[in-house]
């Protein structure tokens, strides 16, 4: 076993004030509210307000996970923020964050792995830790995924939403099976075109819109998800018995249910938001922790399961023991 841990002890998150219905989405889009939830088990859906950027949403969600945790922002030596949806094609969204918290001294730098960045992100931050650049590091994944939206396409427009949330991660020097149990990227860039945005500064000179073709990244998405789960589970030596929590990317019910069937977990095992937030892309995942942290579900020494994909094709899964032991 290792001689340092890296543990997750704090959450924070943060949604826009303005949510918009399915119905609302009607108002202006050929859909309604029953052929939404039917596909998707989408309800409504968060939207950033005129002149709010993503690192206003990631500051938001790091304040809270730094207050939930008694911490100052000097105590931070690492920032990344998993984002598809920075303020600017550079500098990166996590220096401006680091400035509006004020944590002055840490490293700051953005990951872009679209749905599966906070996956990608912690796995980065457990490894710099490791790697002696900090004791503490902030892993914030922050979408304004809205800004990307055909508005004209139907299949795509309604499943997304904008939020943000954020672990804190801290290394510690004893030994213990707390923390990240293990975690297990991967990447397949012969599928990128099933899931993509249609724009970008060196190909098109613009931002581009969310292309998808669903059916495709459904048998993707529940084919990948479940065989990284099984190597993450074999990494850790574990079983699917083990798991206290499922919190999974909330992208489509049907893909958490798909999971949730494969895995043999009981439904009240798992971890769902994308009825009220929609799919936040890199987001979801540390809003679903959040969420459930806030209500209680999710106690300290739980075990959780998180897993995502997005387009790329990139997906991983993680395993850790949530919190800090007594």
């Amino acid at each position: 076993m290792s001689k340092q841990t890296v543990l997750m002890t704090s959450v924070g998150a943060y949604l826009p004030a303005n949510v918009v219905t399915n119905e609302d989405l009607s108002a202006y889009v050929d859909t309604s509210d029953e052929w939404i939830q039917r596909r998707t088990g989408i309800t409504q859906r968060h939207f950033v307000a005129d002149g709010e950027t993503t690192a206003d949403l990631a500051s938001h969600a790091a304040n809270q996970a730094l207050a939930n945790a008694a911490m100052q922002p000097k105590d931070i030596d690492l920032i990344i923020v998993a984002t598809t949806t920075p303020d600017n094609t550079f500098p990166s969204t996590a220096t401006k964050v680091q400035h509006q918290i004020g944590a002055t001294g840490a490293i700051a730098f953005d990951v872009q792995a679209v749905c599966a960045g906070f996956i990608y992100a912690v796995d980065v931050a457990e490894a710099m830790l490791r790697g002696g650049r900090g004791r503490r590091a902030l892993v914030i994944g922050a979408e304004s995924f809205s800004k990307l939206l055909d508005w004209q396409d139907r299949t795509t427009c309604v499943l997304f939403g904008d939020g943000a949330g954020a672990v804190i991660l801290e290394i510690t020097d004893e030994a213990s099976d707390w923390g990240i149990r293990s975690s297990v990227l991967h990447a397949d860039g012969a599928h990128r075109d099933i899931l993509y945005v249609d724009g970008g500064p060196s190909s098109t000179n613009d931002v581009g819109h969310v292309r998808m073709e669903g059916k495709e990244v459904f048998r993707h998405a529940v084919e990948k998800l479940a065989a990284v789960m099984d190597e993450a589970l074999a990494a850790a030596d574990m079983q699917p018995q083990d798991i206290d929590w499922l919190v999974p990317h909330q992208a489509n019910i049907r893909i958490i249910d798909a999971m949730q069937k494969k895995m043999q977990l009981p439904s009240e095992k798992v971890i769902r938001t994308v009825a009220a937030h929609a799919n936040t892309s890199a987001a979801s995942i540390p809003l679903a922790l959040a969420t459930a942290v806030g209500d209680g579900r999710v106690q300290n020494g739980d075990l959780l399961a998180m897993e995502a994909i997005g387009g790329g094709l990139v997906w991983g899964a993680a395993l850790v023991k949530f919190g800090r032991p007594s």
